[in-house]
């Protein structure tokens, strides 16, 4: 039994943060992290209530090799390619996580206790494939809290549709403009519709919008160094957290409708927005920003253990700092534009370069696979 005396001390403003209706979940896993009982360690000590994953996350993890090895030598013994054994070591690991999570997912009815795991990023751009990859994908880790993870492109709208319709639970991923969150919203809500039209249970599918954050004010901050007046300097940092604010106001206009209003009565969940990139990568800023300025009831924050840490230690949860700023941040969005810093284009080119970085990921770790079993093939015979 682990010890919880320290946890009363070190994450009281994670307890806050909780208590103010925020879900803590680690954008992070691996199957040391399981295996030595440190994600168990975090349900426990650190309020977290879910798990998200990425290509990145996995390239670091498998890439390593560290507690891979007897399973990189069956699969190799067995002959399989590379991509089956990427996808037999990641949803072993999802579904090992899920069963950590399993005490929480029942606790509180299947809105927490998740743990998510993403379709191919070579598939952004295909919305066939990626139905077909996010319904493998449910099948191969079979746990009831798994989340298949869709990225928001253009091809993933009808795919999130279909497979929310399907009774799948889906997390939306690399969601960058309020145009295209609302464009999410609303093919949820759709998902929602083809599944009561079926016959199925709409409590138990559930979602969330994932919202990057900290990768809007890095591009942004970037372009207004270059203009460099005295103006620009003082717009940075606030745009990510302008355009999270503004896209809970939306999430707060389209449940609050009446399409919602009927789903709801037919027990539905809402999509919860999910703050994602939620670790600082400018060092001027304080390391709990995307943390402490995004704190609003039904929403989730997903954080690096870095950050986790960071908001255990000196987090500054003072109440809801989301609700109360719309024209704020309204406001300082249109500063940005006034300089001539395009909204639409940062987004989209946010957009298109998240695709890519999970891609590149993906493609390390089949790399760094291929290379384990060719070896541990050869090691074998």
């Amino acid at each position: 039994m682990i010890k919880v005396t320290e946890a009363t001390a070190t994450a009281g403003a994670l307890k806050r943060l909780s208590d103010e209706g925020v879900s803590i979940w680690l954008d992070d896993l691996s199957r040391k992290r399981i295996e030595s009982g440190n994600l168990a360690e975090l349900v426990e000590t650190k309020h977290v209530v879910g798990v998200t994953t990425n290509p990145s996350i996995f390239q670091a993890a498998i890439g390593s090799g560290e507690g891979y090895e007897e399973q990189l030598a069956d699969l190799a013994v067995r002959g399989v390619t590379v991509d089956e054994a990427v996808r037999m070591m990641t949803t072993a690991d999802v579904r090992a996580a899920a069963d950590v999570l399993r005490p929480v997912y029942d606790a509180t009815g299947g809105r927490d206790g998740r743990v998510s795991i993403e379709v191919d990023p070579r598939l952004a751009q295909n919305t066939r494939a990626t139905i077909a990859e996010a319904k493998q994908l449910a099948w191969l880790v079979n746990r009831p809290n798994v989340m298949i993870k869709i990225p928001a492109t253009k091809a993933g709208l009808p795919a999130i549709t279909e497979v929310i319709g399907l009774g799948i639970s889906v997390n939306v991923t690399l969601i960058f403009s309020l145009e295209r969150y609302r464009e999410v919203m609303d093919a949820y809500l759709a998902g929602l519709e083809r599944a009561a039209e079926k016959g199925l249970d709409l409590s138990t599918i559930h979602s969330v919008a994932s919202f990057f954050v900290s990768r809007v004010d890095s591009e942004i901050d970037k372009r207004l160094t270059v203009i460099g007046t005295d103006q620009a300097l003082s717009l940075k940092g606030k745009a990510a957290l302008a355009n999270a604010r503004l896209a809970y106001e939306a999430y707060e206009d389209v449940f609050g409708g009446l399409r919602w209003t009927a789903l709801a009565g037919a027990k539905a969940n809402k999509q919860r927005p999910l703050w994602a990139s939620t670790g600082v990568k400018d060092p001027a800023y304080k390391d709990t920003l995307y943390v402490d300025d995004l704190v609003a009831p039904g929403t989730v924050n997903t954080m690096p253990e870095a950050t986790l840490n960071a908001t255990a230690d000196h987090g500054d949860i003072i109440g809801d700092t989301v609700t109360g700023g719309y024209a704020q941040a309204r406001a300082d969005l249109a500063a940005v534009e006034q300089l001539g810093i395009s909204y639409d284009q940062v987004v989209q080119q946010l957009e298109d370069e998240g695709v890519a970085k999970f891609e590149v990921a993906w493609n390390d770790l089949l790399d760094a696979v291929t290379k384990s079993l060719n070896s541990k093939g050869v090691d074998g015979e």
